[in-house]
């Protein structure tokens, strides 16, 4: 007994750490009804700030504290809800989630290029002396930065709890979730208490980051994946307590900290179970709360009676185009991809045939987005671990069976196709949020478990994966291989477009506008998730199988979860509705990554902050900011056009009204084109 409260007692402050990040999500969710999944971010930051001011700066400890978690970590939380959270429609959950996905893409793209590169080893600590002993414990000594850490939870959450359910402002902060309209019609102020419970969330973000700092060796500014673990247990915790209880969500914080240090200390060394278990332990635990709590089901479903006043969606492009414009595009297009053949294998340099390349291949892996997304209505966080899964899968055949890189490619398609088969069938009562986040639990699984074994992605060493040989035909050098790759994405968006015209795209478009509407005429919501996850796996897995190839050597860094993020930002920006949303997006990705590669390497990881930038219009564009300014010029076109009608009919009998007309051609032009 002794011995396994003696393993338990440092689990209790690694605990407090995850309990503080979870109560921070439960607060934020029943206050503004957003999951901020960048709460990690925003450790980060306050975490990175206290250690440069305390350590590097020479400030003390407590104005460090004060700039980089009283100050910085709310002020953060005010400008999300300021500028971006509060003009999001009621019924836009999915627009909320991608808002939090780009602010944790940018937040730690914005460090290393406000501050440089440099691996900070000294790391500062809050409070008490970090490795002093204080007294011991069982057996086991604690330390000044245990007793900090719990002390401050304790403190944060006596404090928290009180302000919920003992004050009015807690009354309204449930008032103000179930219906903000509502609630502004009873005399609640709505912003208030938003701007309240942003600055609290975010100041606990913050506390928890800075706590975290002693336990870890450095602090890498390019790595914030150290936050990785907080982020896991904080969602695992905050799904405890069904985003709806802060003491709860404080515990289940705790207890998973203890089980985990109780686990490392029991479990023995080197062994299947230490090595396996420990890894898969969080993840494992997070799918399984989420997908067994029964009050999480209902997250995405909106329980504001206002909420359907909201506007209808804008129409695509296409549908406002005027008959007479789509020859022109039309050709347009072809000659534009002749222009682009030709160029690529005549005059444009080596590095940038191989970026063109790559931005073929991503266009392939973006399309898995486009049906998972665009068409099947649901966000999936973990299309780069399907991608992953296709290239291991080609470059191990490769390499052990001495198989085709293009058989390997359509077998890891295949596979990636079961396993998306097999995450939906998981989740199969899951959608909306709660859907997002059993995918998001399956890319950190990966990212940790899965892809670090050698027969699956090379653990350290990693995989390669040749380029294709097709008989006499090679495919080895960048240009044969960019011709590979513009086929193999002829192909796959000729496949989506007759999906979409075809039955399941119809299924799919009836579960979007009405699942319940879709259910009473025979429409089996499982069957169409299944397919649409399958489907749009085995599109990943094909287009990782050629990343693989393109790039030859890859890891398991190639296909982390950032990247998941990083793929679903794209293409949300440009457009997730058309497949040319997923062209635009990829060759896109590719061209300013190539450009990037002329400035200082600082300024590496500004391709994310662009695009992650770009999502954050989605709520005020959910068509994508290509598709928009696309709508935008087909009417300037449209009313161009129709001014020349009016002026050509003014031209016929009846001078004088020809004259009138023609003189108010300029206007008219100008009237509808503004």
């Amino acid at each position: 007994m002794n011995a396994l409260v003696s393993a338990a007692v440092p689990g209790v402050a690694y605990g407090c750490e995850f309990g503080l990040m979870a109560v921070g999500l439960v607060l934020t969710y029943r206050a503004t009804g957003v999951f901020n999944l960048a709460f990690g971010a925003q450790a980060f930051a306050s975490a990175f700030v206290f250690d440069l001011l305390s350590r590097y700066e020479q400030v003390p400890e407590w104005a460090a504290f004060v700039v980089a978690v009283v100050l910085l970590a709310p002020a953060i939380g005010l400008a999300l809800d300021r500028f971006l959270y509060r003009h999001v429609p009621a019924r836009a959950a999915m627009a909320r989630t991608v808002i939090a996905i780009a602010v944790l893409l940018a937040i730690p793209e914005l460090i290393p290029l406000l501050f440089g590169t440099a691996t900070r080893n000294r790391i500062g600590s809050l409070g008490l002396p970090a490795n002093r002993v204080y007294f011991h414990l069982a057996g086991t000594p604690v330390t000044g930065s245990e007793i900090t850490t719990v002390g401050i939870t304790v403190l944060a959450a006596v404090l928290l709890t009180g302000l919920l359910r003992g004050t009015r402002f807690g009354l309204r902060m449930r008032a103000v979730v179930e219906s903000r309209r509502l609630a502004e019609l009873e005399g609640v102020d709505a912003t208030a208490v938003s701007v309240a419970a942003w600055g609290l969330s975010s100041f606990l973000a913050g506390l928890a980051g800075v706590l975290l700092l002693p336990q870890m060796g450095s602090l890498d500014p390019t790595d914030p994946l150290a936050f990785t673990a907080l982020l896991v247990a904080g969602l695992t915790a905050a799904a405890v307590a069904s985003l709806r209880s802060v003491p709860w969500a404080l515990g289940a914080g705790v207890l998973l900290g203890v089980l985990e240090t109780v686990l490392q200390t029991e479990l023995p060394a080197n062994s299947v179970w230490s090595q396996g278990l420990l890894e898969a332990l969080p993840f494992v635990l997070l799918v399984g709360v989420l997908l067994v709590n029964p009050r999480l089901r209902t997250l995405e479903r909106s329980q504001d009676p206002l909420a359907g006043v909201d506007p209808p969606p804008p129409p695509p492009s296409v549908s406002v185009r005027d008959a007479r414009l789509a020859g022109p595009m039309r050709w347009g297009f072809r000659l534009l991809v002749v222009a682009f053949v030709v160029s690529s294998l005549t005059w444009v340099p080596g590095n940038w045939v191989f970026s063109l390349g790559q931005g073929l291949v991503l266009s392939v892996i973006f399309l898995s987005v486009v049906v998972v997304t665009g068409m099947g209505g649901q966000l999936s966080l973990c299309q780069a671990t399907f991608a992953g899964i296709g290239a291991f899968a080609a470059g191990q055949l490769a390499s052990h069976l001495g198989l085709s890189v293009l058989l390997g490619a359509l077998v890891g398609a295949a596979i990636a196709a079961a396993v998306g088969a097999v995450v939906a069938l998981v989740a199969a009562r899951a959608s909306g949020l709660l859907l997002t986040l059993v995918t998001l639990a399956f890319a950190l699984f990966a990212d940790s478990v899965l892809f670090q074994f050698s027969w699956s992605g090379g653990g350290y060493s990693g995989v390669t994966v040749p380029r294709p040989v097709l008989g006499p035909v090679s495919f080895v050098s960048d240009r044969a291989f960019l011709l590979l790759a513009l086929v193999v994405l002829v192909v796959v968006m000729g496949l989506v477009v007759l999906v979409q015209r075809g039955t399941t795209g119809r299924v799919l478009a009836a579960l979007r506008g009405s699942p319940v509407g879709a259910a009473s005429v025979g429409v089996w919501e499982a069957r169409a998730k299944v397919t649409v996850f399958a489907l749009s796996a085995a599109l990943a897995g094909l287009g990782g199988a050629l990343f693989g190839s393109i790039q030859g050597p890859i890891s398991s860094s190639d296909f982390q979860y950032t990247v998941s993020l990083a793929f679903v930002v794209v293409v949300l920006t440009t457009g997730v509705q058309t497949v040319e949303g997923a062209v635009q997006a990829g060759m896109a990705y590719a061209i300013i990554g190539q450009a990037l590669t002329y400035l200082p390497s600082r300024f590496s990881g500004v391709e994310f902050l662009l695009f992650a930038a770009g999502a954050l219009t989605y709520a005020a564009h959910p068509e994508g900011i290509v598709e928009y300014q696309r709508t935008r010029w087909l009417q300037r076109a449209n009313a161009v056009l129709a001014a020349w009608d009016t002026w050509r009919a003014g031209r016929g009998p009846g001078g004088e009204q020809g004259t009138d007309r023609a003189r108010a051609l300029p206007s008219a032009v100008g009237g509808e084109a503004g």
